[in-house]
């Protein structure tokens, strides 16, 4: 229906086409599934590799344990790490992952291979526990999988007329790019009242879970700009999404919206690769006439010929989609309900395989930023205060001089899970303490070079130092013109862990029954 309005709404032959939108759409989803498996690659070992903080095969194990064999495990996790779990087969598929994903930015578009990208980044999901809970690995995994099904099967060209791009996919793309920025208005309306009074973007910026060297600037806008931004974030998510499936010019109107506000995210913060999912998710809100400009000279030569020698699809390539539009309204049932509940979740699942999703973000918004600062000492006793050295970190604040980084769509995620940890705390003891960050010291204790790998700088080299303690700061922006070439002002909390060393006899005692405890290397 929507496709037969697009047609008779003008544009000439390329509107109501998608070849373009499509060839776009897959190469922005290998880009982002390439950035994915390159932040994997170089974190794995660190993470859940057989040295890492929450190594798979423990949670592999545990999973089998209680659910009393492989093959309830695997409905419930669907992994090819059932099959075997080490760091050689881990690190194996994740350099295929790279591999198929530069293919895909290269230009080959052929179905399976975006549906090989979708079973081998499930794999990875479904052992990353505490480190791969985010919605946006969920997002990915749903948009990937509609990619699977947009991408021609016949020949691997994304423009490739004997296998028309199917409009049926195109409107489940939008579909869910109308849960994800409605989703991301309601939960913001039902969390966090600075939202209701416009006031949330003047936190944000120096609360978000990984500043830009720009997010400085975004913090230090007038207030009636961040009110303006609040206004334009309700406008985006709330209003605009009710224009995904309107007539083209309308909707083109919500898409340029959409990406607009996806630019502005982008600028102003490090959300890993969530905002450059949601621009790719913006295409298929347009169609090839409003997309033309994009093109090289060359291919927009091309575009009527190919719209006017697209064959019409056999009749098992039109059942297909039809298919996959039953099962996404089935299992849209649940997160249509949670949208519209006032107990709105903000990021879930509804199935093992990520099919159809719930979405949403920044509910809650920090007033004030905490920081866990890890420092170490090789004094002879832990209580000589002169000889504790901070260690660095790759994206989140630590020293108070050193320049936020541009990072995303990278995603550094022992920094994110660390600002996870304390960030909605506040200052009031008793702290949040989780298993894995006391894991996290006693491997840093040993000098394990896996989970050293996950830090910046160390102020020891390559050697581990005897003692170890955390602590916690409040880090607040600098004003202008104050304390120049610092970025950060950070006031001392409290002391977050005591000081502990490997001899340390609590530091045996919470990890022995956890079957962490190693001895001393």
């Amino acid at each position: 229906m929507t496709c037969v309005t697009d047609l008779a709404s003008g544009g000439g032959e390329l509107a109501g086409r998608h070849f373009l939108v499509r060839a776009f759409y897959l190469r922005a989803i290998a880009f982002i599934y390439f950035m994915a498996f390159l932040s994997l690659a170089n974190q794995l070992p660190g993470l859940f590799g057989e040295h890492g903080l929450l190594p798979a095969r423990e949670f592999l194990a545990q999973v089998r344990a209680s659910l009393g064999s492989t093959q309830a495990g695997f409905a419930e996790l669907p992994s090819l790490f059932w099959l075997h779990v080490s760091d050689g087969a881990m690190g194996f598929l994740c350099e295929v992952g790279l591999a198929l994903a530069l293919l895909g930015l290269l230009g080959c578009g052929h179905g399976s291979l975006y549906l090989a990208l979708w079973a081998l980044y499930m794999s990875f999901v479904h052992i990353g526990q505490l480190f791969y809970q985010y919605g946006w690995e969920s997002l990915l995994l749903e948009a990937g999988l509609l990619a699977a099904f947009l991408a021609p099967w016949r020949g691997a060209r994304a423009l490739s007329p004997s296998s028309p791009p199917s409009w049926i996919v195109i409107l489940l793309l939008r579909w869910l790019m109308f849960r994800m920025m409605l989703g991301s208005g309601l939960i913001k309306l039902r969390g966090e009242p600075c939202w209701r009074d416009w006031t949330c973007l003047m936190f944000h910026f120096e609360t978000q879970p990984q500043p830009n060297p720009l997010s400085w600037y975004f913090h230090h806008l007038p207030a009636w700009v961040l009110k303006g931004g609040v206004l334009f974030n309700h406008v985006a998510e709330l209003a605009a999404p009710w224009f995904i499936f309107a007539p083209r010019r309308l909707r083109h109107g919500a898409g340029a919206i959409f990406a607009i506000f996806q630019v502005l995210l982008i600028l102003s913060g490090n959300l890993s690769w969530l905002n450059w999912l949601t621009l790719a998710l913006c295409i298929p809100c347009f169609d090839d006439a409003a997309l033309r400009f994009l093109a090289p000279r060359a291919l927009r030569q091309r575009l009527g010929e190919l719209a006017r020698a697209a064959t019409s699809p056999s009749r098992w390539r039109h059942a297909v989609p039809l298919v996959l539009a039953a099962l996404v309204a089935w299992r849209s049932v649940e997160p249509v309900r949670n949208l519209f509940s006032q107990e709105q979740v903000m990021n879930g699942s509804y199935d093992a395989l990520h099919f159809v999703n719930t979405y949403g973000a920044f509910g809650s918004v920090g007033r004030e930023r905490l920081e866990i600062v890890l420092l170490g000492s090789d004094a002879p006793a832990p209580d000589q205060e002169d000889g504790w050295r901070e260690f660095g970190f790759k994206a989140k604040p630590g020293d108070p001089r050193r320049r936020p980084p541009f990072i995303a769509p990278y995603q550094n995620r022992l920094d994110w899970q660390l600002w996870i940890a304390v960030q909605f705390h506040g200052r009031n003891p008793p702290y949040p303490l989780q298993a894995w960050m006391v894991r996290l010291i006693y491997k840093l204790l040993r000098g394990e070079r896996e989970v050293r790998a996950l830090l910046g700088d160390s102020p020891f080299g390559d050697k581990p130092p005897r003692f170890m303690r955390a602590d916690l700061y409040q880090y607040r922006f600098t004003r202008p013109g104050e304390d120049p070439g610092s970025w950060w002002k950070r006031e001392f909390v409290a002391n977050y862990l005591p000081p502990l060393s490997l001899e340390s006899p609590g530091l045996r005692r919470f990890l022995e029954p956890l079957g962490w405890w190693e001895g001393p290397p």
